[in-house]
C-alpha cells in the first residue's frame, strides 16, 4: 500500500473514545461488523465519510475530498467503496436521477428535497412528510422502503 495511505491511517487513528466512532478502532469495528474487509483504503474512505456526521455525497466529491486529504484512490475505486458500503448498510443511496447518485451517511428512514440549480441534496424534517395509501405489491414481493425526493429550484 502506498505511503501516504499508510501515513493518512496513521494521521487518523483513533483518536480517544471519543471519536471512537470515526476513529479507526471504531472504523475498523464497523467495517468487519458490516462484512467488509477493512483494507487502508476502505478506512480512509470511510473516515472521510463518517467523521463529518450525517452528510450526503457523491462520488466524484468524495474523490476529490481524498485528493486534496492526500488519499491516492482512482475514482473508480470511491464508486466501488460507496457502492460496497451501501450494500453493507453503511450508507443510503439516493438517486436523484438516473446517471447521478448521492449517498447518504445517515441510513434511517427519511426523505429529500433535491436543490436542482445546486445539484445538493438535504434531508426533509421528519415530521413534514407522510407517505400513506401505498399500492398492495405484487404477488410474492414486500415493499422494501419507499423514497421521496422532493426537487426544489429558485421561484421564477
Amino acid at each position: 500500500m502506498s505511503d501516504t495511505i499508510n501515513q493518512f491511517y496513521h494521521d487518523h487513528g483513533n483518536h480517544g473514545a471519543e471519536h471512537a466512532e470515526c476513529g479507526t478502532v471504531g472504523l475498523v469495528d464497523r467495517l468487519r461488523k458490516a462484512g467488509l474487509r477493512p483494507t487502508r483504503q476502505r478506512i480512509a474512505l470511510g473516515h472521510l465519510l463518517f467523521s463529518r456526521g450525517d452528510r450526503h455525497v457523491c462520488a466524484e466529491a468524495l474523490h476529490a475530498e481524498a485528493q486534496s486529504a492526500k488519499v491516492p484512490v482512482s475514482l473508480a475505486t470511491v464508486y466501488n467503496t460507496l457502492h460496497q458500503f451501501n450494500e453493507a448498510g453503511l450508507l443510503r443511496a439516493v438517486a436523484v436521477e438516473s446517471s447521478k447518485t448521492y449517498f447518504d451517511t445517515n441510513t434511517s428512514d427519511h426523505h429529500h428535497f433535491f436543490i436542482e440549480n445546486e445539484n445538493r441534496v438535504v434531508d426533509v424534517p421528519e415530521s413534514q412528510i407522510t407517505v400513506s395509501d401505498l399500492p398492495q405489491p405484487p404477488e410474492g414481493m414486500e415493499i422494501g422502503r419507499v423514497d421521496v425526493i422532493v426537487r426544489l429550484r429558485p421561484k421564477s
